[in-house]
């Protein structure tokens, strides 16, 4: 039988996750993108996009955790529980210079960080 309370992470372990998150974050160069996934591989984490995200939900007000430079795998910006944080994201992107295409993508192979 299968202890599931072996299963469910200590929070000081989330919270040592999310801080590794937040530093492979930090590296994102401006005017280039990430994935999810990338941030979780990079972090020794692969599979585990989804928990990038909610680390980056996580973020308190005052941060300089460069967040909207992380986008999903299809290079679209995902939809957030704020209404209107998807249009701020895209201008915050496009500020940096990244473009999108006629179906709000992102022309990854042109912007993508090649960590």
């Amino acid at each position: 039988m299968i202890d599931i309370l072996t299963k469910v992470a200590h929070p000081q372990t989330m919270l040592s996750q999310y801080q590794k998150v937040y530093a492979m974050v930090r590296q994102i160069p401006e005017g280039r993108v990430a994935t999810y996934g990338q941030i979780a591989r990079l972090i020794g984490q692969p599979r585990h996009a989804r928990q990038v995200g909610y680390a980056l939900a996580a973020l308190p007000e005052e941060h300089d955790v460069p967040w909207h430079r992380v986008v999903n795998v299809k290079g679209e910006i995902s939809a957030r529980s704020k209404p209107g944080y998807e249009d701020y994201q895209r201008i915050l992107l496009e500020e940096e210079g990244i473009e999108f295409g006629l179906h709000g993508r992102i022309f990854m192979r042109e912007f993508v960080w090649d960590a």
